[in-house]
């Protein structure tokens, strides 16, 4: 065992924490630590590293266990050394002996002494031994895989924003390699080809990680156990985090059964005694009977600690097909181009995600549709009837500072009680008194939240989305993913969150050689079209490679082949692609038509899924939940036969 609790209780004033917990961290671990906001996961952090003491059992760790802390407290840091240096920082002997290398070796040569030279011998002998040959090399992979340029490594640390110096601690405490690595939300900070890198670099890490994320993408391919705080205790799950989610509702639905059949139990002993406790003759059993209840220990309900409120949105207007439009449209900051003679547009019922890596200029091409970045070349429309919305971190100065977060909502014009109001801030974890906070007390995630709470009550039917899931916890995260896929609206977001971007995009969007690429499919559907590009890419690579020119003498040699006589050359093969291409296009239409009538049928299954009537019948819910699961499936499947048709197609014509 190399860190964990052994009966462990903690408490932050009347508090509790956990209580009574046990958990124990083996070599070669993957742990996700999680549970909703403010349950305590990077107080056990703080523990586990010393931070704090419990009030009761002890935490122990093995002697000589080295632990690795990743967490927003070392924002703090600042220096004016280049990157480079902050990060080489992890090889602190090897940087020791470099300067201790450098000091003999002078002495040597003005010297000759001999116990000098068997000394620097010993130091270079150690060097070698630590791989401090290769320090620069390691730490610039590193730095490299979280995004930084080559450029970037000679700047100072103190130039960068706080997101980029976490990376940058991120990279120091992966090269320091400790037995165990403890990292607090480690893909905040990240974008998607960063998130990639990471996920790769800890798959293969030597040491032990406990990492506290809300990325369920990044869980599920990262950890191999889950340790949930609930209920101030630690519940242990052998699996990703998928195999969390299905075992705790079963975990859930057997602790409600125990629970009633308990409950049962008691109700009829209860009556028991109250008949009992009358007659004289029968008083004894009747004691006996209550002693043996007091006894009893008791189960909880197994209620859920952040209940399932719907958030709705209210889409007051039905705007025109087409919501916005750019035409030709360029945008730079000095040499950095972002887009060039770039042409776009959103349809009603869109929901595309911007994705890719930071720095594209995701966030630029957001605010230029908003309307709110200029842009040097082009032009920019609104459709018909369209009523925007945009959220974004320069948002939350729009704020009022007076206002208390329950006044903020009701200035929104949303027609909602203070009743739906207060349920809709329990979706954004502000809970019971917490509605009645002031804004100017609240924390810069806080104020982000408030923020996307009045974006979703504004009854707008177009939303623009930077980074919403942010300041979100899991469950949160989720009841956003319901209500964005009920709403009737149209969406663009940026997020580097995968799990959420695949379950609300129907469109994806990158920014590539400056221009916008659009691929119409979800998330996955693009992941798969892209390896399968990389893939054929990779393919004709080799096949070039493995391909020949004739030489000329082989060339000469060979008779030219008899001409036919009837026909054309080539004419035969014309043919037969002809009607190869016909016979495609004929599956195309076919599929596109059974893609239409299946949109439709899940349309329909949405609507009675939406239905409370279809909730009071178990059965006809069962069905209508596995017809919808179906149609998603049959769905998923022909988009990706309709791809594949497609680019037969586009083959075959070429």
């Amino acid at each position: 065992m190399l860190a964990g609790l052994q009966n462990v209780t903690f408490e932050f004033g009347a508090r509790t924490i956990v209580e009574d917990a046990t958990w124990h961290i083996q070599p070669g671990e993957r742990i996700g630590l999680i549970g909703y906001n403010g349950t305590g996961k990077s107080t056990l952090l703080k523990l586990l590293v010393g931070e704090y003491l419990p009030s009761g059992g002890t935490v122990e760790r093995s002697r000589g266990t080295s632990i690795g802390y990743l967490h927003q407290d070392l924002l703090s840091f600042d220096t004016q050394d280049s990157i480079l240096q902050v990060a080489l920082g992890a090889f602190e002997r090897v940087l020791q002996l470099e300067k201790e290398i450098e000091e003999l070796g002078h002495e040597l040569e003005r010297t000759g002494d001999e116990k000098t030279l068997h000394e620097y011998s010993d130091k270079l002998h150690e060097l070698e031994t630590l791989d401090g040959y290769n320090i620069h090399h390691k730490t610039e992979e590193v730095l490299q895989g979280l995004g930084f340029a080559n450029a970037d490594l000679q700047r100072p640390y103190k130039e960068f924003s706080g997101g980029w110096r976490m990376r940058v601690l991120l990279a120091k405490m992966i090269l320091q390699q400790p037995d165990l690595l403890l990292l607090d939300e480690p893909t905040n900070h990240l974008d998607l080809p960063s998130i990639e890198w990471l996920e790769k670099y800890l798959l293969h890490y030597q040491g032990s990680v406990v990492i506290v994320s809300h990325d369920k993408y990044f869980l599920n391919r990262m950890v191999t156990k889950i340790v949930e705080v609930y209920q101030q205790q630690l519940h242990i799950y052998t699996g990703n985090y998928d195999y969390y989610e299905k075992e705790k509702a079963i975990r859930v639905e057997m602790q409600q059964k125990a629970y009633e059949n308990q409950q049962d139990y008691i109700r009829q002993n209860e009556r028991l005694v109250e008949r009992f406790r009358a007659k004289a003759s029968k008083a004894a059993m009747a004691q006996s009977i209550m002693k043996k209840l007091d006894k009893l220990e008791r189960i909880e309900e197994a209620e859920i600690e952040r209940p399932n409120i719907r958030i709705n949105f209210r889409v007051d207007k039905t705007p025109g097909k087409v919501l916005v439009e750019l035409k030709n449209v360029s945008k730079a900051f000095g040499d950095n181009v972002i887009i060039e003679n770039s042409s776009l547009e959103i349809d009603r019922g869109d929901k595309i995600a911007l994705i890719g890596a930071n720095g594209k200029g995701k966030s630029t091409l957001l605010r230029i549709i908003a309307g709110v970045e200029h842009f040097s070349k082009g032009e920019r429309k609104w459709g018909h009837n369209v009523e925007e919305s945009f959220y974004a971190q320069h948002q939350l100065e729009a704020l009022h500072l007076n206002n208390t977060i329950l006044d903020e909502m009701k200035e929104c014009g949303s027609q909602m009680t203070e009743l739906e109001l207060r349920g809709l801030l329990g979706c954004f974890l502000f809970s019971g008194d917490d509605a009645d906070k002031k804004i100017k007390i609240l924390s810069g995630g806080e104020k982000a939240r408030v923020a996307l709470a009045k974006v979703i009550v504004s009854k707008a039917n177009f939303l623009m989305l930077d980074e919403p899931t942010n300041h979100l916890d899991m469950h949160s995260c989720d009841l956003l993913i319901d209500s964005l896929n009920k709403y009737q609206g149209s969406i663009i977001l940026v997020s580097h969150d995968r799990y959420f971007v695949a379950k609300t995009a129907n469109k994806i969007w990158e920014i590539v050689d400056h221009q916008i690429k659009e691929f119409k499919g979800g998330y996955e559907e693009w992941v798969a079209w892209k390896e399968r590009m990389a893939k054929q890419e990779a393919d004709n690579k080799k096949q070039e490679k493995n391909t020949e020119p004739a030489k000329p003498a082989e060339v000469k040699q060979s008779k030219p082949a008899p001409a036919p006589v009837k026909q054309a050359p080539g004419a035969a093969i014309d043919k037969d692609k002809k009607k190869e291409l016909q016979r495609v296009q004929r599956q195309f239409q076919q599929t596109e038509e059974q893609i239409a009538k299946l949109d439709s049928r899940k349309a329909e299954l949405e609507a009675s899924l939406a239905d409370p009537a279809t909730y009071s019948d178990k059965t006809k819910f069962i069905a209508a939940e596995t017809a919808y699961k179906k149609a998603g499936e049959e769905l998923t499947l022909l988009t990706r036969q309709y791809e594949q048709l497609f680019e037969k197609i586009m083959e075959l014509e070429g």
